[in-house]
């Protein structure tokens, strides 16, 4: 039974190898070495490729402690803004401190699709 193509949400494309990825295309683009339609391509199988292998590769976990700042829910995707975080990864042994963090969560298919 095939299905037709899913779309993935594009939030990987605002992290540091999802911006490298888009100011590459840009110049590839501005110098005539590709189209943009491939652009979007590539960016679509980023989409992909990258929740994929977050879903299947990655097994650490961590738990982190902060005050909430503020929160909202929107089009099925939570954020919440965090202050004052600490990171534990699953061993214990390594505490990664941050001022800000930004978490957003959506449902694990985009509405609209099957």
């Amino acid at each position: 039974m095939a299905s037709g193509p899913q779309s993935f949400y594009e939030l990987y494309r605002r992290s540091s190898v999802g911006t490298a990825l888009t100011d590459t295309l840009d110049d590839l683009i501005q110098d005539h070495r590709i189209d943009p339609q491939l652009a979007m391509k590539i960016l679509a199988n980023f989409d992909r490729a990258i929740t994929e292998v977050l879903q299947d590769k990655v097994r650490s976990r961590l738990t982190f402690k902060g005050s909430l700042d503020t929160y909202r829910f929107c089009d099925e995707v939570w954020t919440f803004q965090l202050k004052n975080v600490a990171f534990k990864m699953d061993n214990g042994q390594h505490t990664v401190q941050a001022d800000k963090v930004k978490i957003v969560s959506c449902t694990a298919k985009p509405q609209g699709t099957t």
